[in-house]
């Protein structure tokens, strides 16, 4: 199997988008919380980068702008969601 059909069978299993999910919202009600608070002190964006840590936490160093806290946490879920398929179905028994 190639490994686009690894990633495909890792990303398509159900805890995996379970855990996209609730990553999505997560992110989601951080942005929110943080467009509505108007003293600019709002810490809500802490709550999604240490959910999808640590591959966010290593992406945290890039150039200090939105676009970037949003590419390390959308990449942290990403990564995070293929182990968790791939355990997820070798836990199963269902490799293929």
């Amino acid at each position: 199997m190639t490994l686009a059909g690894r990633l495909r069978h890792a990303l398509t299993d159900v805890v995996a988008l379970a855990y996209l999910a609730v990553c999505a919202g997560l992110l989601t009600w951080a942005l929110v919380m943080s467009a509505v608070d108007d003293s600019g002190e709002s810490m809500a964006g802490v709550v999604p980068l240490l959910a999808t840590a640590p591959a966010s936490l290593v992406l945290i160093f890039l150039p200090d702008h939105l676009s970037m806290t949003l590419l390390a946490i959308v990449f942290g879920a990403l990564f995070n969601a293929t182990i968790i398929g791939w355990c997820s179905r070798a836990l199963r028994g269902r490799s293929r």
